[in-house]
């Protein structure tokens, strides 16, 4: 192979020539200067948008001696840094209840009822429930009741089960008597956690 060759000159690391596109830049900005300008340089807070133009000495040089914060007291120096930190925008601790994590949607309605049925345009009122143990629920089942049921229905469950089945009237029948003391366990559990 040829040293000279086209092949082996695409796949040299570093070509004999600067083949790099020389664009057509505008001069550097700075007084006095004749080079072209290849960089930009902000002009200062306020003015994110416009740049300086400068070639690679003036760009360093302007560089060297940019102050962002000139003209601020040391007071707002420390707020602008420590809004930084955010990118400016407004935070809060978490569980403060400051903003709102998801829409308020109560301000308009579904006519077509295409959110579905949990959705509701009236707020309901929150109903305190306490939460139910594993033994008031067993307790609860055993009265052949749910977890939310009221002390009215629990004491009249009770009433019910336990009526028919006298002790004294089955003639000596013992089936009926567990389920019995089970309803009155049930019943006296209930009533000491305070359940009745």
């Amino acid at each position: 192979m040829k040293i000279d060759s086209n092949i082996f000159d695409r796949i040299r690391v570093k070509p004999t020539k600067d083949r790099r596109a020389k664009s057509d830049a505008p001069g550097c900005e700075w007084v006095g200067c004749k080079e072209k300008a290849t960089h930009r340089a902000p002009k200062g807070r306020g003015r994110d948008k416009e740049h300086w133009r400068f070639c690679l000495d003036h760009v360093r040089e302007y560089n060297q001696s940019y102050n962002f914060f000139a003209g601020m007291s040391d007071a707002a120096v420390m707020a602008y840094q420590k809004d930084a930190i955010t990118g400016h925008r407004p935070t809060w601790k978490m569980g403060t209840g400051k903003g709102k994590m998801r829409p308020d949607f109560s301000n308009i309605g579904d006519p077509f009822v295409l959110l579905g049925e949990g959705f509701r345009t009236e707020k309901k009122a929150r109903v305190e429930t306490r939460p139910v143990r594993n033994a008031e629920r067993k307790a609860l089942d055993t009265l052949g009741l749910e977890p939310g049921a009221s002390k009215v229905q629990v004491k009249s469950r009770f009433k019910q089960l336990v009526k028919p089945h006298p002790p004294d009237a089955n003639g000596g029948d013992r089936s009926t008597e567990d389920r019995r003391v089970e309803t009155i366990q049930s019943y006296n559990y209930l009533k000491s956690v305070g359940f009745v």
